[in-house]
């Protein structure tokens, strides 16, 4: 169902000077904050934004107000954290909110650090990020230029710093323990969940909340137009709206703003107002729900609403908000190997099923594309997947610390399951191939291998030297 809900956080794209401070303060920016800090405790911030339901939209969908009272009480200094380090494949969508209106982020950052008593901020985001970065950095110097950031804010007792930070294009620093290693300048690489929960040992040890680009973004608005009028929006278990970035096969690729768990796959896929339909009247062959590490999802699953519980129901999930859309002419077993390749490329290396897992994924996949595939292939993928995702089911289980590993099994089980078929043909070419290689003549290959012995001899006689 395609419905007329105004966006909330999109609703300054098509505005050219949304991203500066005073496009922002002309429509209505920064007023969440005046307000918050004029009349609002802490903890009323925080119950507004555990009745609004607003779920995480990094990934995990886990409600934000709940995480928020996830830190240890007495336990000081604590910090936030913004996850900008969009990297799943497919997905755009917090690049454009970093891009387009980052002082609604800064915002969200100063009402979220405000709720939970947050030292200082942080804004990560992604190393290849260059206009994101420019306009954010912008954006900060600006704001505390007019007094939104820094000491007793708005002539409040509240004061905080914000500081942007970027990585250098590392998949793995998407992980919120990964990217705490990264800020404090380590290796991004994650850590065990226990006991490093980051709400509990986070930044430098202490409490930190980790929240995502969009989640944050949602935070003023709910402050102005209240909880309730938030909630009246979207499905029961998935309130507001939700930004879903498309590509792929389709006539308009680019972001969309929809009522969260209303709209279908099928509305956002071929609907004139959203991607409008498949590229050159082709048919729709699969797509990707919710990024690279989401499993596949099939023409049956078009009339699935956008809403998490009925995709993860269904066997996939919404995660980063990506729809990648493939159309009949893909090439299942290739499609396949960019995003295992991506994967085995992306992997810190710290757990052994994923470092070596993904790259004998990549390398199985490899030899099948060039031509050399064998039939017991495709079972030593399958294999190799069960090592590193145990069962190969979903939700995955896994065998390393964080869900990169199971990432890579996502598509080659989707692809395996539905077109094992287009697997088999390039192994049988592979295969035939290999029947019409000329046969080495007997006496030529006796000869060679008596004077691969006869050197065998040689180097025997000098170690005896």
């Amino acid at each position: 169902m395609i419905t007329d809900v105004e966006p909330i956080i999109t609703a300054r794209f098509d505005q050219p000077d949304a991203h500066t401070i005073d496009g922002y303060e002309r429509t209505g920016g920064y007023q969440a904050l005046r307000q918050v800090l004029a009349s609002w405790s802490p903890a009323r911030v925080a119950e507004e934004i555990k009745d609004a339901s607003l779920l995480g939209r990094g990934g995990a969908g886990f409600p934000a107000g709940v995480k928020w009272g996830f830190c240890p009480p007495g336990v000081w200094p604590r910090y936030l954290v913004v996850n900008g380090d969009e990297s799943e494949p497919g997905t755009y969508k917090d690049r454009l909110l970093l891009e387009r209106d980052p002082h609604q982020l800064i915002e969200g950052v100063l009402i979220a650090s405000y709720a939970v008593g947050a030292a200082q901020a942080f804004i990560y985001i992604r190393g290849e990020m260059a206009l994101a970065q420019e306009r954010m950095a912008q954006a900060l110097n600006d704001a505390y230029a007019r007094g939104y950031i820094g000491k007793n804010i708005l002539g409040s007792a509240f004061s905080i710093d914000v500081v942007m930070a970027w990585g250098a294009g590392a998949y793995i620093v998407g992980e919120e323990t990964a990217l705490i290693e990264s800020l404090e300048g380590n290796r991004g690489m994650p850590r065990l969940k226990p006991p490093f929960f980051p709400a509990a040992k986070g930044l430098y040890m202490q409490p930190t909340i980790v929240n995502n680009v969009e989640t944050l973004s949602n935070v003023p608005w709910i402050v102005r137009h209240g909880a309730a009028k938030f909630t009246a929006l979207g499905a029961e278990a998935s309130k507001g709206t939700r930004v879903f970035a498309v590509s792929g096969h389709v006539n308009k690729p680019g972001v969309y703003e929809v009522e969260f768990g209303v709209t279908t796959f099928r509305d956002i896929i071929m609907d004139p107002a959203y991607a409008g339909g498949i590229r050159d009247g082709n048919q729709l062959k699969c797509f990707i729900p919710g990024g690279a590490s989401a499993p596949w999802f099939f023409e049956e699953h078009l009339d699935l609403p956008l809403e998490k519980g009925t995709v993860d129901r269904a066997g996939s999930m919404l995660g980063s908000g990506a729809i990648v859309v493939m159309d009949h002419t893909t090439d299942a077993v290739k499609a396949c190997m960019a995003v295992v390749r991506f994967f085995a490329h992306e992997s810190c290396g710290k757990c052994t099923p994923c470092r070596e897992g993904t790259t004998w994924l990549e390398r199985i996949l490899r030899r099948i594309l060039d031509g050399y595939g064998r039939p017991s292939d495709l079972d030593l993928l399958m294999d190799v997947a069960d090592n590193i995702s145990p069962g190969i089911a979903w939700p995955p289980k896994q065998t390393t610390i964080c869900p990169l590993g199971p990432s890579a099994v996502s598509p080659l089980s989707s692809a395996l399951g539905r077109f094992r078929g287009e697997f088999e043909a390039y192994i049988a070419r592979a295969e035939a191939a290999r029947a019409e290689q000329p046969v080495v003549l007997a006496g030529a290959h006796a000869h060679a291998h008596d004077h691969g012995h006869d050197h065998d001899h040689d180097h025997d006689h000098g170690g005896h030297h």
